[in-house]
């Protein structure tokens, strides 16, 4: 059976689209007239452009990068999930309890040798060991978890 066509053809996005989503990602403050100026288009079009991204849901959102330490949450670690059943049910349970992990950043389904890598930041490492014990090892479908503690987050290049 061919896979579905995607969502989005990224064929449909041209060099000016290109250069907004680059200016976006880059600080998500700039007002339509910087990012215009910047783009090198009329603010009209910049602003039409930028509303036809996100209603074609390419731009999702527009997101604040928070130092998670300033809050009181200066542990990040990376809890890795193994299942002991891909039941379909047993999944979908799993992940309406992975929604109410507190202090869960990101939560990414994977395949490999583990099934989750879930992204998480806590005030202590006690509260660390709790949000395992509690919200995830409680889970009868959770056959290993293994936690890795974050010692710096290094930004990658990105696809832009």
């Amino acid at each position: 059976m061919p896979n579905p066509a995607p969502a989005t053809d990224p064929a449909a996005l041209d060099a000016v689209d290109l250069r907004i989503l680059r200016e976006l990602a880059a600080d998500g403050r700039l007002t339509n007239a910087a990012l215009a100026a910047r783009v090198g288009v009329a603010e009209s079009t910049c602003l039409t452009r930028v509303r036809s991204l996100r209603e074609r849901d390419i731009v999702r959102g527009i997101h604040a990068d928070v130092d998670l330490a300033a809050l009181g949450y200066p542990i990040q670690a990376v809890v890795k999930v193994r299942l002991g059943s891909h039941n379909r049910d047993h999944v979908a349970s799993f992940h309406k309890i992975l929604a109410t992990v507190p202090g869960a950043l990101r939560i990414l389904h994977v395949g490999g040798e583990d099934d989750y890598l879930i992204h998480v930041a806590v005030a202590s490492t006690q509260q660390l060991r709790d949000l395992v014990l509690e919200h995830i090892n409680v889970h009868p479908v959770v056959r290993h978890t293994e936690t890795q503690l974050v010692f710096e987050e290094i930004p990658g290049a990105g696809v832009l």
